[in-house]
């Protein structure tokens, strides 16, 4: 997956996350709110790794 493809991934999963933990709020659903933690989560990871991607081009691009 490309570095744009991972941060899109992982912004769309951040913000599925958060949606999740407030639909679980909202519902006194437990389980939903952990798996919307969960989520956010994943997706912040998906964003770094899609930065990293970036910072790693960049760096070969001026060698």
């Amino acid at each position: 997956m490309s570095s744009t493809g991972d941060k899109v991934k992982g912004a769309t999963n951040e913000a599925v996350g958060k949606v999740k933990q407030g639909v679980g709020k909202a519902t006194d659903s437990t389980k939903l709110q952990v798996e919307g933690k969960v989520q956010e989560k994943k997706g912040e990871a998906q964003q770094a790794v899609g930065k990293a991607k970036d910072a790693v081009k960049k760096a070969v691009d001026k060698s």
